[in-house]
């Protein structure tokens, strides 16, 4: 396993020990994998965000205070949560990171993760190169609208 993928896993294993939240200070983090605080940083800002089911609060100074919570997720909350945080542009592999964290959460069928693919592969998206990001954002977006129930 790499680093970061202990770093991720140690740091879910904390949420089965409380709930709603957990607070960690990332330079104890860091001393306790021995790697350098960005290390951390990186781990959370990849990991730990809305698309996946979280949502991070992070102070700096005094070691780096940061709060972890986990976002309550019906099928509909993590859709419409995902929805929102899609911008005006997503790129392919941002698409498949999405469907891929839906397969893990089960928030949909392996069908449903192969038709949002198929529908927004580059191989579709029969455009100028600079338009095919704002028109997979669109078509990823309402396609997961007529997902929520």
């Amino acid at each position: 396993m790499r680093m970061s993928d202990v770093i991720e896993e140690f740091i879910k294993e904390m949420f089965s020990e409380q709930e709603d939240f957990i607070e960690i200070q990332r330079n104890d983090l860091a001393q306790h994998f021995n790697c350098v605080p960005s290390q951390i940083n990186y781990v959370i800002s990849t990991r730990f965000n809305p698309s996946q089911g979280y949502y991070v609060e992070s102070k700096r100074g005094g070691g780096g205070h940061i709060k972890i919570k986990k976002i309550n997720i019906t099928k509909s909350n993590y859709l419409m949560h995902a929805i929102n945080s899609v911008g005006s542009k997503i790129t392919s592999q941002e698409v498949d990171i999405f469907i891929s964290n839906f397969l893990s959460e089960e928030i949909i069928s392996k069908t449903e993760a192969k038709l949002l693919k198929v529908a927004t592969s580059d191989n579709v998206l029969a455009v100028p190169q600079e338009y095919k990001d704002s028109l997979r954002a669109n078509i990823f977006k309402n396609m997961l609208i007529n997902l929520v129930e």
